[in-house]
């Protein structure tokens, strides 16, 4: 049986495509039920950011598993599988540990060192255990994992400067305009993604900020904390001819702006330009949008973009984020083979002490006259016997815990001791 870790991520395939297979909060929990009512599936995680569509699994088999993740990707995306077959990424074990601990370290994102993919994964995991989807596996791959990313936040300077999908979005927003002081912006959607956008204006000289949601007690409560003004999402082509910047990353699964509503008020702007900023996975915007004159409209592929040529600084901690990464996998996979093979070890020995125990029984009537001295004797005799017998099988399943031949050990013992 393997950890399995079968996705799409920005490295890749396109953002259209990812956009089509990604699985919303709302969507999750039928999903994990799916996953682990699958032949090959016992445990699953389903995390799906921006960034990445992922399944971590518990398998039976890693080829039956990696099937069986494909065709929910297909069944869940409505998405054939000739579409993302080439792209899908598919780990085992090891491999799928040290991708999960570099996931989490921030080294796999479009923003590196990124801190809200940390906060991504344990959702993830939360809402896996919330099903009943993960057990004795991945409950402690998640719990190490989360482990590794506040480890190396601490111990290295990774998240140093721009930290986050939000952040950078703001930057390249102020990087295409000079400046946002003096600007109106307004923000779309009031989750993690859009209150970290309204979190990075705050304070840095914008006139005001606007922010809708769909719900709007959120809306009011994250302006409310950040200093902006809540609107109703209704009131949006009321207001979008006034503001500078429309900075967007609702959790939509279609798009909320389409051509002709961006088209009618770019036409009510009297010539001034409009910058849009799509950061949602699905995106919020109509890509035709960017041809209408007058809207400049920049998306995921533009932020990894501009995040690539201001990661020199941060990229010479990426050695160190390394490191801990495999110090870290050296000693999660020490663990789980110790948590793998102390099960078999203990029902071993307790068949041994059965035997120990039955034959002493069989013979009591033989021993009975001896006394108490004697009597111990004989039982640590017959314990020291069935100790040496059994600690050289101990020793060599110990030693190739986590290996083919340790498999193979495994399943000799279970069969010659009826385990």
């Amino acid at each position: 049986m393997s950890v399995v870790a079968v996705g799409l991520n920005h490295r890749t395939v396109p953002l259209d495509l990812l956009e089509r297979m990604t699985v919303p909060a709302s969507r999750l929990p039928k999903a994990l039920g799916d996953l682990t009512s699958r032949e090959n599936v016992t445990e699953a995680v389903v995390l799906s950011t921006c960034n990445r569509i992922e399944v971590y699994a518990f398998a039976e088999k890693f080829h039956g598993a990696y099937q069986d993740i494909r065709n929910f990707f297909a069944e869940t995306s409505h998405v054939a599988p000739e579409e993302f077959s080439d792209h899908l990424v598919g780990l085992f074990d090891g491999d799928a540990a040290r991708h999960l601990f570099s996931v989490a370290s921030g080294l796999d994102s479009a923003v590196l060192g990124e801190h809200e993919i940390l906060g991504q994964v344990r959702t993830s995991w939360e809402t896996a255990a919330a099903e009943g989807a993960v057990g004795p596996v991945l409950n402690p791959l998640f719990r190490h994992a989360l482990e590794v990313g506040k480890r190396v936040r601490t111990e290295t300077a990774i998240s140093r400067n721009i930290t986050s999908v939000s952040q950078a979005a703001v930057a390249m927003a102020t990087d295409r305009l000079g400046t946002l002081e003096g600007r109106q912006v307004m923000v779309v959607g009031a989750g993690e993604m859009g209150e970290g956008l309204a979190r990075a204006l705050h304070g840095g000289g914008v006139s005001s900020i606007l922010v809708a949601n769909r719900t709007w007690e959120r809306a009011v409560d994250v302006a409310e904390r950040l200093g902006g003004t809540a609107v109703r999402l209704d009131d949006l082509p009321r207001l979008l001819p006034e503001v500078d910047v429309l900075l967007t990353s609702t959790g939509a699964s279609s798009v909320i702006l389409e051509h002709g509503d961006l088209a009618s008020v770019v036409g009510e702007r009297e010539g001034r330009e409009l910058l849009v900023v799509d950061i949602a996975v699905p995106r919020d915007v109509d890509p035709a949008a960017g041809e209408i004159d007058g809207l400049t409209l920049l998306d995921m592929d533009d932020l990894r973009a501009f995040a690539d040529a201001g990661i020199r600084e941060r990229q010479r901690e990426v050695t160190a984020v390394q490191a801990i990464v495999d110090a870290e996998l050296d000693r999660y996979v020490d663990e789980s083979t110790a948590r793998s093979v102390a099960p078999l070890v203990t029902s071993l020995r307790g068949r041994g002490e059965d035997v120990q125990k039955g034959e002493l029984d069989r013979l009591a009537a033989r021993l009975g006259d001896l006394d108490e001295r004697q009597r111990e004797a004989v039982e640590a005799l017959a314990a020291g016997i069935v100790g040496k017998l059994l600690h050289e099988p101990t020793i060599r399943m110990k030693d190739a815990a986590g290996t083919a031949r340790g498999e193979r050990l495994a399943e000799a013992l279970r069969d010659l001791f009826d385990l």
